[in-house]
């Protein structure tokens, strides 16, 4: 049973975060509206959504808001399809799949109890380890981000193994982190912030993470939740300006994702999911070699005159 704020100074600096957070949000859709004006204008081609990508956005977003995760599920589809290119899609990732996010950091901070000053700090070092990670990867060709999505999607794979094997300590009731334990959580959800740009999603690694510092299973929702929350609308930003994302595919992923959300965490809230686990996984794994052998095979092949 989920517990009760402990005091109202916590509860006070959730309504704090989440105010931010709706800031943050409006701020995002205004930079969104935007990038996908220009982008319409630039190419004449309209940002309506496609059937399949909003299929995409209700089926990648219904597991992500169980716990699985949405980035692995959606890089597989994208390539199984074709549906965006390579070098596009972790900015596709990160722009697209933001509002579904920001709505499941909204209800998850405000059943889940957590301590506000390690939620709020490990947050704000996602968002910077997100902001730097994004200027790098932005400007990435092609091979690199197929070799460094093939390497995150591996990685991806592993950590979700982790996850559903339950190999890692199962942590304790500890709601919070102080001293040393906050200094590790901060230098791993900074790196972890920095990964997301890549395309390796955050919510495996993040339950992880909590765990091995020996907090209560359940503080990871809110704290993966509203880490990416935050750090990708941030990402979203040097993204757009970049250029490099899919105007169709993120409002696909956008409009499909919000009514997932809402139904998996209202109606649904739990299923069975250790054999969706291991579908992934195998999925993951593909599509993670499948990157990396296009990387080798661009390469190998002669330079055009």
């Amino acid at each position: 049973m989920l517990q009760p704020p402990a005091t109202s100074g916590a509860f006070d600096a959730k309504t704090v975060l989440l105010g931010a957070l709706a800031v943050i949000g409006v701020l995002y859709l205004v930079v969104v509206a935007r990038g996908l004006k220009r982008a319409q204008e630039e190419t004449g081609v309209s940002p309506a959504p496609t059937p399949a990508g909003l299929a995409t956005g209700f089926f990648t977003n219904f597991w992500d808001t169980l716990g699985i995760g949405s980035f692995a599920t959606t890089t597989a589809i994208f390539r199984q399809w074709k549906m965006v290119r390579d070098e596009q899609i972790p900015g596709t990732l990160n722009i697209g799949h933001t509002l579904p996010t920001i709505a499941q950091a909204f209800i998850y901070t405000t059943i889940v109890e957590v301590d506000a000053l390690t939620l709020i700090s490990l947050i704000a070092a996602s968002v910077v380890g997100a902001w730097l990670g994004a200027g790098v990867v932005s400007g990435w060709s092609r091979r690199k981000v197929q070799i460094g999505m093939g390497i995150a999607l591996l990685a991806a794979a592993v950590l979700l193994f982790m996850k559903i094997t339950a190999i890692f300590p199962a942590g304790s009731d500890s709601l919070g982190l102080t001293g040393i334990r906050l200094a590790i959580g901060l230098v791993g959800n900074f790196i972890l912030g920095a990964l997301m740009t890549m395309g390796i999603g955050l919510y495996a690694p993040c339950i992880i993470l909590v765990s091995l510092l020996g907090m209560k299973a359940t503080t990871a929702f809110p704290i993966m939740m509203g880490s990416c929350a935050f750090l990708m609308p941030t990402a979203s930003a040097r993204f757009i300006r970049e250029k490099a994302f899919d105007p169709k595919a993120i409002v696909g992923l956008a409009v499909g994702g919000i009514p997932a959300v809402l139904i998996a965490a209202f109606i649904v809230k739990t299923l069975p999911i250790k054999a969706v686990g291991w579908l992934v996984i195998v999925v993951v794994v593909y599509t993670g070699a499948t990157m990396l052998r296009s990387a080798m095979t661009a390469k190998s092949e002669p330079a055009t005159p």
